[in-house]
């Protein structure tokens, strides 16, 4: 599995953005991921060096429509912090 296959995208909610400047990003990983394989990912796509990683399941939620009902999808939300002589990730640097 290719880095780009592990992280899926960035978090981008109002308690993400306030890690911004403890330089402490979100991102949705793949399920399959572990904490050592995010590490690797992260450090391989944005050039920085990852202090800790801590990983949660996000379960799904309940939708309808009419009487018809269904589950959006579980997935793995990555919280990562860098060290702090890393350089920050450009593209969460123009959202703080």
């Amino acid at each position: 599995m290719s880095s780009y296959d592990i992280i899926i995208r960035p978090v981008l909610t109002e308690k993400s953005y306030a890690g911004i400047p403890t330089k402490t990003y979100t991102f949705q990983v793949a399920k399959s991921a572990n904490k050592v394989e995010i590490k690797n990912a992260i450090e391989e796509i944005f050039n920085v060096k990852v202090e800790n990683v801590t990983t949660a399941i996000v379960k799904g939620k309940l939708k309808r429509q009419g009487r018809t009902e269904g589950h959006t999808p579980d997935w793995k939300k990555a919280t990562v912090r860098l060290t702090s002589d890393s350089k920050a990730i450009e593209f969460f640097e123009s959202l703080s």
